[in-house]
């Protein structure tokens, strides 16, 4: 990359660039010098991807701009591409040997002969078939979602966490990590339990033949195995072809010696009879019985087969390396599951009709004789080494059952760390981080192999088949019900990005999938399944509770879009009523964090109950660039704050044109805002009169579009720009401008940034301000040197409700919190609200200091209601008028004063504070352009409404000048009628030197109601 900029053709240097990364493309486009490039493969890739030019180096013709539009660091992806295509795998050696190695298990060689015994051969084909039906439902989603893009480490985890989101695929894969680990502690068992019986007809144990020989020799090759997986698995794939010949070998061995029939009066006596359609009839039917300390039923003796037909995965997994995962995955997978079934169901038969349930193995007495009660020892029900009895060659059972069992067990070995490896690299659970670490070339997780081996080892020291076995038939119920409602979901949802390659899925097919798992998990055993189910939960909580900072394009995401959408369309077809009104905010804050107390205030208002949008107007062009990083500047303010609101920014356009865009343009359909809540112009006679008459003109257009207006006073000022510098300083027309050191410097900037580093963007000094202290840039650097450092790390920990110190967050350290920026945030333990109802509006003016004092920081601060009362009607029958409204209105109130004395004549100390804040306005009336003056015709003729304004001033210094808050009517400016500089001469008489004062006019709509 540094050829681009040190070269003096860079044009050159980039165009064969472009060139050089585009040869598999064999065609470009020349278009006036500047470079189009084709599809290619590479420029869709998650890593190693090269880039296409931006549309900023097309459109505006600067190569230089976006030198990064083509990224050298990725330079080679295709050479890189081509070093790691490495081998593909067709369906037979990528799908089908992997699955019937997985499928093939210990279940077969030791149990499925006890699975005849207990259930009959019609209910072995009826357990046979619904796991079957299982998981052929569960292939056919699993084809669905793993060819909807390449499936990478982790498998099921993967497949899962990138269709729903981390919260499922994350629980999830917890549980498939466990089922694994326990899996391997099954087969090891088995191995050990065949290994038993070997030792045993030979006269040889260890300890005593059974659950401690089983421990010993299964931790022993556990460790064995572990080892091997850790070291390497390169001979895997050429070791499958054997250990397959060896199964079938011994699947042939049994079929064959069971056709020949018994070759001497000793297997007779142990209950090998040959096919015989009397031993045929007496295994049809079921014969539960007591065994290992369970009575077993119909669904306990299929949690103990099904672990037999897991395995389905296998392909999935390893997806990205076949050829042709579209046709490999369902049909080497299909294939898998109609042989391994196909072998079941002969089996059964072969064995059923075969073989007696009973027998106790002495030559001289018959089956007959034998009762299950008196010790038999042999026969179905009581040996597991029956399929050895009936084969042609023993030791090629063992080998078969061997194989079986080490094979599979070292591939759920295999299996377990990389899953546990991809979960702790998402970050998902921070404690598998650490067991994620990987080692040497190939990244091997050797922490996760000594987690595996330790939950391995513990399941593995149960020693008993039966037990274990329900415990894997719950997990992997669990997951392949997860995978199942993956495709459901998906498939319902439909997002754009859901284009699997495989076909033949159904949705509801899927759907009927995961109701199946479920239903089949509650029926074997409905304790553990609600512990499964809740731990899911649990994990599945702590993932939304953490918030993972991950975007998988999940078909949650998409069904929230979709929701939201829908939702969205039927509010525009559902009329409005008062009942269900809610005031949506467009707060003019500028960038969020200039005026916090704004969208504090806002916040208070719309928090869990309506829409709250932060609007910006900019006075100059922003480029997209700039325009984004502000974008998330303000956001992350936000998200920082815990404020749930909508930024929006419009540039290019004066304050008043943009105020107007914003009020027209926000919102979509119904969820648009009805009321438009502004900062006090605090500066509004020192500042020029273009920003005083657009001020004034945006609330002329609030009530032209019939929007409700609030507007914020706090003594000390909104604006806290000054101290922050957070986003940059105030321009003249009071809009904040970002400054180009906070963009460079205080964000990641990418290489094809059109951000110069030198921009330079006026800064204008705010006007001095009525009223208005702020604390000065000096002061705040003065604040900051004396704090010693170890305070600021811990101001930086603290996590207070209602702190805001991320708001004055320095290079160097930590600014004070002023008084105002605080006000809506702390909490007020006593104080008063007081309202002045002067005008009827609709009730806005009385809904909001309700909705204000609900809140958890204002709930024990007091309403107090102030009420003009007419001279024409009784004062006390006008009181109790407006104690009803409020009664009806259900709005508590602690005391109403109707104010019978604003025709009272203001003093003229009043008078002289008035006639001062206009002096500068003065002019007569034969002035050319009298918008922003004040004329004597104009007093003359708002003389009684002037009067009144001051008379309220006295009477709020008189009533509520020690309360917590004040929320008053706005005085309507009519037009034509009244000038701006006047209008704001009133506000400021209701504001100054008041507590933090809030200005409301609703639009005259009625939002209260008294009916249900």
């Amino acid at each position: 990359m540094e050829s681009h900029f040190q070269g003096k053709a860079p044009e050159e240097d980039m165009i064969g660039q472009l060139q050089q990364n585009n040869k598999r493309s064999t065609m470009t486009l020349n278009m006036s010098g500047l470079w189009d490039v084709v599809p290619r493969l590479d420029h869709y890739r998650l890593s190693r991807r090269a880039k296409r030019p931006s549309l900023s180096t097309l459109h505006e013709g600067n190569l230089i701009k976006d030198a990064n539009a083509v990224e050298t660091g990725q330079v080679g992806s295709v050479a890189g591409q081509q070093g790691h295509v490495g081998i593909k795998l067709g369906w037979i050696q990528g799908v089908l040997i992997p699955c019937l190695l997985n499928i093939w298990g210990v279940m077969l060689f030791l149990r499925l002969s006890w699975v005849v015994a207990q259930a009959g051969i019609l209910q072995s084909i009826v357990i046979i078939g619904i796991s079957a039906v299982v998981c052929v439902i569960t292939t056919l989603s699993l084809s669905a979602i793993s060819t909807n893009g390449e499936v990478k480490g982790g498998g099921i985890y993967f497949i899962i966490s990138r269709s729903l989101g981390p919260e499922f695929g994350a629980s999830v894969g917890i549980v498939f990590a466990c089922a694994n680990s326990v899996a391997a502690s099954m087969n090891t068992i088995g191995f050990c339990d065949s290994l038993n019986d070997l030792l045993k007809s030979h006269g040889l144990k260890i300890i005593d033949n059974s659950v401690n020989d089983i421990r010993i020799v299964g931790i022993i090759a556990l460790i064995v195995m572990i080892l091997i997986c850790a070291v390497g698995m390169e001979w895997e794939s050429k070791a499958q072809n054997f250990l397959i010949a060896v199964i079938l070998g011994a699947i042939f061995d049994f079929l064959i010696g069971t056709i020949r029939g018994p070759q001497d009066e000793e297997q007779k006596a142990k209950g090998f009879m040959g096919f015989s359609a009397k031993v045929f009839m007496d295994n049809l039917w079921s014969d539960y019985r007591y065994s290992e300390k369970s009575n077993h039923t119909f669904f306990s003796v299929f949690a103990i087969f099904f672990p037999s037909v897991t395995g389905i995965q296998a392909g999935a997994n390893i997806s990205g390396d076949l050829k042709d995962p579209a046709s490999s995955i369902p049909s080497g997978t299909l294939l898998a599951l109609l042989i391994s079934m196909l072998s079941y169901v002969t089996f059964v038969f072969f064995a059923g009709a075969a073989a007696a349930r009973d027998a106790d193995g002495l030559v001289n007495k018959t089956i007959v004789e034998c009762v299950a009660e008196y010790n038999c020892t042999y026969g179905l029900h009581n040996s597991y080494s029956v399929m050895q009895l009936m084969s042609v060659w023993g030791p090629l059972i063992y080998a078969g059952c061997f194989a079986a069992t080490l094979s599979t067990a070292l591939t759920n070995l295999l299996s377990v760390p990389r899953l546990i490896q991809a979960l702790g690299q998402d970050r998902i659970y921070p404690w598998l981080f650490y067991f994620s670490k990987g080692y040497g070339k190939s990244g091997e997780p050797y922490r996760g192999y000594v987690l595996t081996f330790a939950i391995a080892a513990v399941f593995l020291l149960i020693a008993n088949l039966n037990v274990v076995a329900p415990l894997i038939s719950n997990f992997y119920l669990a997951s392949y019900a997860l995978i199942n409602f993956c495709t459901f979901h998906a498939a319902l949802v439909r997002p754009l990005g859901w284009r699997p390659s495989f076909k033949y899925y159904n949705t509801w097919l899927s759907l009927c999938g995961f109701i199946l798992c479920v239903a089949i998990m509650f029926l074997i055993d409905w304790v553990t399944s609600l512990i499964t189910f809740v731990v899911i939960f649990a994990l599945y909580l702590i993932v939304v509770y953490r918030k993972p900072d991950v975007n998988w394009g999940s078909s949650t995401q998409a069904q929230t879009y979709k929701t939201a959408l829908s939702i969205v369309y039927r509010l525009n077809s559902i009329d409005e009523h008062v009942k269900n009104y809610a005031p949506q905010i467009l707060a003019l804050t500028g960038p969020p964090s200039a005026r916090p107390a704004l969208l504090q205030l806002a916040n208070l208002i719309t928090k869990n109950n309506s829409l709250l949008i932060s609007g910006e107007v900019y006075s100059t062009r922003l480029s997209y660039r700039l325009r984004s990083a502000r974008l998330r500047s303000g956001y992350s303010w936000l998200h920082q704050q815990r404020i749930k609101s909508f930024y929006h920014v419009v540039e290019d356009l004066s304050l008043e044109r943009g105020a107007a865009a914003l009020m027209q343009a926000t919102g979509v359909g119904k969820l648009a805002p009805n009321v438009v809540l502004m900062g006090y112009k605090t500066h509004w006679s020192t500042c020029n009169y273009k920003d005083l008459q657009e001020y004034f003109n945006i609330l002329h257009n609030a009530f032209d579009h019939k929007l409700a207006v609030a507007i914020l006073r706090i003594a000390e000022g909104l604006d806290c720009s000054t101290m922050t510098n957070a986003n940059g300083e105030h321009d003249e027309h009071g809009v904040l401008a970002q400054s180009s050191y906070d963009l460079a410097g205080n964000t990641l900037m990418h290489a094809d940034s059109d951000l110069s580093m030198s921009t330079q963007i006026p800064r204008v000094q705010s006007v001095p301000t009525i009223g208005t202290p702020f604390v000065t840039h000096t002061d705040v650097i003065h604040m900051i040197r004396d704090s010693p450092i170890h305070c600021i790390r811990e101001n930086l920990k603290m996590k207070k409700k209602y702190a805001t110190d991320k708001l004055f967050e320095k290079r160097n350290g930590m600014a004070s919190i002023p008084e105002n920026i605080t006000v809506f945030q702390k909490k007020h333990k006593k104080g008063t609200i007081d309202v002045w109802w002067l005008y009827d509006d609709g009730g806005l003016t009385i809904l909001l200091p309700y909705i204000i004092s609900t809140r958890s920081n204002w709930e024990t601060c007091k309403i107090r209601i102030f009420a003009l009362a007419n001279h024409k009607q009784d004062i006390s029958a006008q009181e109790k008028e407006m104690d009803e409204i409020m009664c009806k209105a259900r709005i508590e109130y602690s005391s109403l004063k109707m104010v019978d004395d604003i025709s009272v004549e203001p003093k003229q100390e009043t008078l002289s504070f008035f006639d001062k804040l206009i002096s500068d306005f003065r002019k007569n009336d034969t002035s050319d352009n009298s918008e922003c003056y004040v004329t004597d015709f104009e007093l003359q003729n708002l003389r009684d409404k002037t009067y009144r304004q001051l008379r309220l001033r006295e009477l709020l210094l008189e009533n509520s000048n020690e309360s917590t808050l004040i929320v008053m009517s706005l005085p309507m400016p009519r037009k034509g009628a009244v000038s701006a500089p006047l209008y704001m001469a009133w506000l400021e008489t209701l504001t100054r030197d008041m507590p933090p004062t809030i200005l409301v006019r609703g639009n005259h709509t009625s939002v209260l109601t008294f009916y249900s």
